[in-house]
C-alpha cells in the first residue's frame, strides 16, 4: 500500500495520482464524500480545492451553503498540513473556524491555502520545542470561477506530538 505522503508527492505530478489521491480521500472522510470536494492542485507549500456547484453543496436559495464553505476551509488547509508534518508524529485538530462571507456563490468556487517552510518553522516546529501544543491560524481565500471572493476563513489547528497526547482510558 501507498502512504499517504508519498501519494501526495506523487500527486503534485502526475493526473493519475490525484486523481487516485481524490478518491480516497472521498472514502477516508466519509463526512466529505457528498460534497464531492477535488483537489486540483497541490504541490509542497500550497493547495486548491474544487467546491462543486451541485445540489448537495446548495442552500434553500440555491446558492453555495455557508456550512459547504466552512468544510472547504477546514479540508483545504487540513490537506495542506498533512503533506507537510508527518501525522504519524503529529496530531491535528481543528481547535476553531471563523468565515466571513462576501459574496454569494452561484458556481463552483476554488479554495486555496498557502504556506512555507519557514511558517512552519516559525508557527509549529519551534513552539512546538518549548511547549506541549500550539495552535496555528491558517487563512484560506474561497473565489469563483469569474474570480469573485466569496469567503475568507481562518482555521485554528492544535498541533501536538503524539508523544504528549494525553487520553481517558
Amino acid at each position: 500500500m501507498l502512504n499517504p505522503q508519498e501519494l501526495i508527492r506523487k500527486a503534485q505530478t502526475s493526473k493519475f495520482y490525484l486523481w487516485l489521491l481524490n478518491w480516497l480521500l472521498w472514502r477516508m472522510i466519509p463526512f466529505n464524500k457528498p460534497h464531492r470536494f477535488k483537489i486540483v492542485e497541490i504541490n509542497e507549500n500550497s493547495v486548491t480545492t474544487k467546491l462543486p456547484f451541485r445540489r448537495n453543496n446548495l442552500n434553500h436559495i440555491k446558492g453555495l451553503h455557508a456550512c459547504a464553505f466552512a468544510t472547504i476551509s477546514e479540508f483545504t488547509t487540513g490537506v495542506l498540513l498533512l503533506t507537510k508534518l508527518n501525522p504519524k508524529k503529529y496530531r491535528i485538530i481543528l481547535k476553531s473556524l471563523t468565515v466571513d462571507y462576501h459574496y454569494q456563490g452561484k458556481m463552483h468556487a476554488f479554495a486555496n491555502f498557502e504556506t512555507d517552510d519557514n511558517w512552519l518553522k516559525s508557527n509549529v516546529i519551534e513552539p512546538l520545542a518549548e511547549n506541549e501544543s500550539t495552535v496555528v491560524e491558517c487563512k484560506v481565500s474561497v473565489d469563483d470561477e469569474a474570480g469573485n471572493h466569496l469567503t475568507s476563513a481562518s482555521v485554528h489547528w492544535q498541533i501536538k506530538d503524539w508523544t504528549k497526547v494525553k487520553t481517558k482510558n
